[in-house]
């Protein structure tokens, strides 16, 4: 029995000298109870206060970033910020613009029709009628058909913020479509729903000719 006293009050004595008396206050970090307490109690500098070392002439602790370092979302086409203007947002002072802000070429087509084919044909198909999306194929019933009436006269910034943030159950690609791309998707989008339902008077004169 007195073995098992001595032994109590030594473990008792241990256990106070490891973790302290609970409810003390101290401003000195518990150190003894930290098993690795190099991860709570580092030398380092804490923000906005002052450093006396040497490397920064101004005295502060909290450093401006390196030019070039931090990636700033600016504009397409300029520098101004990203929500001042309707080719970087798809809005105006009116809500949605009505039309593509982007001048329409021929490579901007080709560029569409690449994007189209990787970020949107798996689920809206090739013709865009989500029939021949493999997404429809493995039995997704809520596919947008973008020949559907409804899109067709939806104007084309509201189609871009939908690309922008998606929809209903469509993701959003903002983060995987540059601003540029999403333009294109929508200048290929719209040569899909007229190859689907334009007619012949919406072929130019010369061009009809040739195609006879």
């Amino acid at each position: 029995m007195r073995y098992f006293l001595t032994l109590f009050v030594l473990a008792v004595i241990g256990v106070v000298s490891a973790l302290g008396f609970r409810g003390d206050k101290s401003r000195k970090p518990p150190r003894m109870a930290e098993i690795f307490p190099d991860l709570n109690i580092q030398p380092k500098l804490r923000p906005q206060t002052v450093t006396k070392f040497d490397g920064f002439a101004d005295g502060a602790s909290s450093r401006v970033y390196p030019v070039g370092t931090v990636a700033q979302k600016v504009g397409f086409l300029d520098n101004t910020t990203w929500e001042d203007t309707a080719i970087n947002t798809g809005r105006d002072a009116k809500g949605f613009v009505d039309s593509n802000p982007v001048p329409v070429t021929s490579e901007l087509l080709k560029r569409g029709q690449e994007r189209f084919n990787i970020y949107c044909q798996p689920c809206h198909g090739a013709q865009g009628d989500s029939a021949g999306g493999i997404v429809k194929k493995l039995g997704a019933t809520s596919v947008a058909n973008l020949q559907d009436q409804r899109i067709v006269r939806m104007n084309d910034g509201e189609i871009f913020n939908t690309i922008s943030y998606g929809k209903n159950t469509m993701m959003g690609y903002a983060g995987q479509v540059p601003v540029s791309d999403r333009w294109a998707i929508i200048v290929y989008v719209r040569a899909l729903q007229l190859s689907r339902l334009g007619a012949k008077d919406d072929v130019p004169a010369p061009v009809l000719e040739k195609l006879k």
